[in-house]
């Protein structure tokens, strides 16, 4: 190329090439990352606030609270419009969209999701759906690493590593919590644990959380100081609270799904948006602090101002009352999982990390008010304290991240007070809900389809093949009826293979296979040319791949539990080629090495 002809781009990237080491490269970029994500987390948050400040403060305070019920459905219906007209591109839930770009497409997302979330986010939120921000926040920084990646040619493993800062940093400028966020990097989108990736991702957590500060001065969105100390005596009611955190943890999980299918059997977007439209208005007139993200609502428990949350009960029910309290704050428990769905069925915009910490600060709250009120107890529980590790306990079993939870709490409230409770909580909740629910609500439907990158770093290479690249359809097809003579001359003699599938050459279906080692004893034998047939040589396969049902780890276990080197491919149920062990286990080796970046 005439060196006039090259674009700054490529004289920039030849100059890299030259000059500067890939892993160096790599650390430039998860600084850029990780600022990017910072003020990507800045905009979404301003223009949401913006939006609350502008609606909240003024017509709901002065005019009248049926507000609450229509500011909702507005805002869903200019989400819709803003995604028809404008993004022109559905913007799915931020991290199950970005964990399907890893799983799937090779860690490449589509150039509106660097923008699309900055639009329909704060609106769906600003106008009161009940969901978060920190999803769309952390697909807005996925989408931006990802297509910087592709813009520097790099490639998958960097890809991947550069979305995980991405998601580092989005999670470090929000909350303030830069372990908690490297953490949550490497726990839900599965990135390996080693110094190449550690260092990437503190550099981009590190420049996110300066960003923020940069923004935001010293203000934090869950402003925590713990009081009360922990007590050895009370682990036998942490252990309870962990229990409770697993069965509400189940709930969750259970009733987002459910919603989840219902809204997707309804084709029409308009039908979706009133029906979730209405629904969530519904809601929220009726149970006010169900509006928006509810960060006000945990600050208030937190604080001990359990009345100040509920204060907007339509029925004017007395909340000093402790039972009437403790009916209220369940309610809020049970209903914010629905909130949130309706929110996401009607076309809404965001995430469900913030309706966890929601249910979870409740939750314990409310475990706590009745414990000291039932009167059995010698000493009344810490009320503040099972708000935090409620948090937690939500938190390890919802997105099925423990040590997130962990981090996150102990990095809020500036100590490791709860470090000890924190854990038991989280463990408890984690393991209760992993046994019934094996995937959290960002992986449900990529692991129901054996698409979902783990920590098994084999499982993990094994989903991100493509079984097609591995088919082969070069075998020399033969029919049932061929006789052994025409076998010879029109199979054997023309095919390097040693194995020949049997098809039927009307339906296309897969009869059989005759390998070579079943012709050999008569094939030399010219007396049975004409009385022997295909169909008489003939063996069952010992199992069949079909192309549309079996991923690649159910393929490499079809080989693992017949012994087979060459197994057949089926295609609508129609015979398509065959898989080889040899080119299954070369391709396997080729893509560990690019998976590991090696």
């Amino acid at each position: 190329m005439p060196a006039q002809k090259r674009t700054f781009l490529t004289r920039f990237l030849i100059w890299r090439l030259k000059h500067v080491s890939h892993k160096q490269f790599v650390f430039f970029l998860s600084i850029i990352v990780g600022i990017m994500s910072g003020i990507g987390a800045v905009l979404i948050k301003n223009g949401t606030h913006f939006i609350e400040f502008l609606l909240e403060g003024k017509l709901i305070q002065e005019y009248h609270s049926a507000f609450y019920f229509v500011f909702p459905i507005f805002g869903l219906g200019l989400t819709y419009l803003i995604i028809k007209y404008v993004i022109r591109h559905r913007p799915t839930q931020g991290i199950p969209a970005t964990l399907f770009a890893i799983s799937k497409k090779k860690g490449i997302m589509k150039r509106f999701q660097m923008w699309g979330n900055l639009l329909a986010a704060p609106i769906t939120v600003g106008f009161g759906g009940s969901v978060g921000l920190e999803g769309p926040t952390i697909a807005t920084g996925a989408a931006l690493s990802s297509n910087l990646s592709r813009l520097l040619h790099m490639n998958q493993a960097t890809r991947t590593l550069l979305i995980g800062c991405a998601a580092a940093g989005a999670m470090s400028s929000i909350f303030k919590a830069p372990i908690a966020a490297i953490i949550f990097a490497i726990e839900v989108f599965s990135l390996d644990l080693t110094i190449a990736s550690m260092i990437p991702l503190l550099l981009a957590s590190v420049s996110a959380i300066i960003t923020s500060y940069f923004f935001f001065g010293n203000d934090v969105l869950l402003p925590f100081n713990i009081e009360d100390e922990f007590a050895i005596k009370d682990i036998p009611l942490y252990i309870l609270l962990g229990v409770v955190a697993g069965l509400v943890s189940i709930y969750f999980t259970n009733i987002f799904e459910r919603f989840q299918k219902f809204f997707e059997k309804i084709g029409s977007p308009i039908k979706r948006l009133v029906i979730g439209g209405v629904g969530i208005g519904i809601l929220v007139y009726f149970i006010p602090p169900l509006y928006g993200e509810g960060f006000d609502i945990i600050n208030n428990l937190v604080q001990g101002n359990p009345e100040k949350a509920l204060e907007n009960n339509i029925f004017q029910l007395d909340s000093a009352n402790i039972w009437v309290m403790i009916t209220l704050l369940s309610g809020l428990v049970l209903f914010k999982v629905i909130a949130s769905s309706l929110t996401f069925g009607a076309g809404g915009v965001g995430g469900i990390f913030s309706p966890t910490l929601f249910m979870g600060s409740i939750m314990g709250f409310t475990l706590a008010k009745i414990l000291n009120n039932i009167g059995f107890l010698s000493s009344p529980v810490s009320e503040s304290n099972f708000t935090l590790v409620g948090m937690t306990g939500l938190m390890a079993g919802v997105l099925h991240a423990p040590l997130t939870a962990i981090f996150l709490i102990a990095e809020v409230t500036g100590g490791y007070e709860l470090f000890i409770p924190l854990m038991i909580t989280a463990a408890i909740s984690f393991s209760i809900t992993k046994y019934f629910v094996p995937h959290s609500v960002y992986a449900m439907e990529l692991g129901r389809k054996g698409e979902l990158i783990t920590h098994n770093k084999d499982h993990a290479v094994l989903t991100l093949m493509d079984i097609k690249t591995v088919i082969e359809r070069d075998f020399i097809e033969v029919y049932p009826d061929m006789t052994l003579g025409e076998l010879v001359h029109e199979a054997i003699v023309k095919s390097k293979r040693n194995l020949f599938p049997v098809v039927n050459k009307k339906t296309r279906n897969l009869e059989g296979i005759i390998l070579l080692d079943d012709l050999r004893p008569v094939m030399f034998d010219q007396n049975l040319y004409k009385n022997v047939i295909a169909r008489d040589l003939m063996q069952n396969p010992p199992a069949i791949i079909s192309l549309e049902e079996n991923k690649m780890t159910g393929v490499m276990k079809k080989f693992q539990d017949t012994g087979a080197w060459n197994l057949p491919v089926l295609s609508n149920g129609v015979y398509y080629g065959f898989v080889s062990k040899s080119k299954l286990l070369t391709a396997y080796r080729r893509k560990l090495i690019d998976f590991s970046g090696k």
